[in-house]
């Protein structure tokens, strides 16, 4: 890894691609995908597969994804394992070349999928020194930048990723929600059939679900557990919602800063609360439920983003293997007397789930629906289900 003062003077012989970190630092590489630049913040996800879905999750929006597993695009791409409308990562950092894909679903490389999103991929970086950078020094803003002639203005880049104001205090969520209300229709996939479609009718406890950056997998996830899900956008309001009569609220995951989103939904939540809806939050819901409720967030140092985080139920000690997206967490010892903790961290001891005593309302920090990650937490979409009558 190069030093900030001569990282510069340093450029490899046919390099054509480099993040720069705002401290100055280069890493040079090989760029792939997009040309251009785009600045966001530097973070690293620990999962073996998955990377189409990473990059396409809405919660990675305004972020770098630093791949710890060295072999990204081996499986190619396809149709069918997007996971956002809108797309989240701006671009990513793997350590080796990409290769020709070798996987009987792959309807392209990933280079080129990359190409056609506007996102930036850069190969041949130390992402084990990357990442132990991050782990020890937190996450930094950089800007990722692919030129194929190999010329960059790097004293303009570093201005670039200087200025940029960082995650903290951004509203992203309005950003990537949906801007028109949705009657979701997509079930369960299976091989060689794709995706299900989902029965239409009112027999099914009809759940509305706010926008704030959501997985698909999440609307599948509650079809699956027997729902007839609604998503709405990010700012709906409370009345919209309640005329549309939901047996419960669901509360998704997405990017930037809780308490930034906060200002106009955490409200809406509040009223949810008020009447006893039932209530489950994930990732920046579950967020933004502990702020409606009377705790506070905080940004956390690195962020919590792989398929392999252990996290304990306190209520029977069981530990489930999750996958995790997060780098805004809520702090536990802001909890209030009404919230109770049921989840916690085995690698850190963070919060990573709450239940409102007297209410039926809960919220993880984890995805239990995975794409990618394990299957261990996916009862709780029925145990949301079970509130709902």
């Amino acid at each position: 890894m190069a030093d900030a003062a001569s990282s510069h003077a340093r450029q490899p012989q046919g390099a054509t691609g480099v993040l720069v970190l705002a401290d100055g630092t280069c890493l040079w590489g090989h760029g792939f995908g997009a040309s251009g630049s785009a600045v966001g913040e530097v973070c690293f996800n620990t999962a073996m597969t998955g990377y189409q879905e990473v990059m396409t999750d809405p919660s990675y929006a305004a972020q770098i994804v630093t791949f710890t597993f060295p072999h990204i695009g081996n499986v190619g791409v396809n149709d069918e394992d997007n996971e956002g409308k809108v797309d989240g990562a701006i671009g990513c950092v793997v350590r080796e070349e990409l290769t020709q894909p070798s996987n009987f679903r792959a309807r392209g490389t990933f280079g080129d999928w990359l190409k056609a999103r506007n996102k930036i991929g850069l190969a041949g970086i130390d992402t084990r020194a990357l990442t132990r950078r991050i782990r020890m020094a937190g996450a930094p803003n950089a800007v990722i930048a692919h030129a194929p002639d190999g010329k960059f203005d790097i004293p303009a880049l570093v201005r670039k990723a200087q200025e940029w104001p960082g995650l903290e205090g951004m509203d992203l969520a309005r950003v990537v929600s949906r801007t028109q209300r949705e009657e979701w229709e997509g079930g369960v996939w299976t091989l060689g059939k794709g995706y299900a479609r989902s029965p239409r009718g009112d027999a099914r406890p009809h759940v509305v679900a706010m926008d704030f950056g959501a997985k698909d997998n999440i609307f599948r996830s509650l079809d699956k557990a027997g729902a007839r899900v609604t998503v709405v956008p990010a700012q709906t309001t409370l009345e919209d919602i309640l005329a549309l009569e939901p047996a419960g609220v669901f509360l998704s995951n997405g990017p930037g800063d809780p308490a930034a989103t906060g200002t106009y939904a955490v409200p809406v939540i509040q009223g949810l609360l008020e009447r006893d809806i039932p209530t489950f939050g994930i990732c920046l819901g579950h967020q933004m439920l502990g702020l409606a409720a009377g705790a506070k967030t905080t940004k956390m140092h690195q962020g919590h983003r792989g398929a392999n985080h252990p996290v304990k139920r306190l209520e029977d000690g069981v530990v489930e293997i999750t996958s995790m997206n997060h780098g805004f967490a809520v702090d536990n010892a802001s909890l209030p007397e009404g919230l109770e903790e049921t989840h916690v961290s085995l690698f850190d001891g963070s919060n990573c789930g709450i239940a409102v005593k007297g209410k039926r309302a809960f919220g993880v920090q984890y995805h239990p629906e995975a794409s990618p990650g394990p299957q261990d937490s996916f009862y709780l979409f029925e145990r949301f289900l079970g509130m709902l009558g």
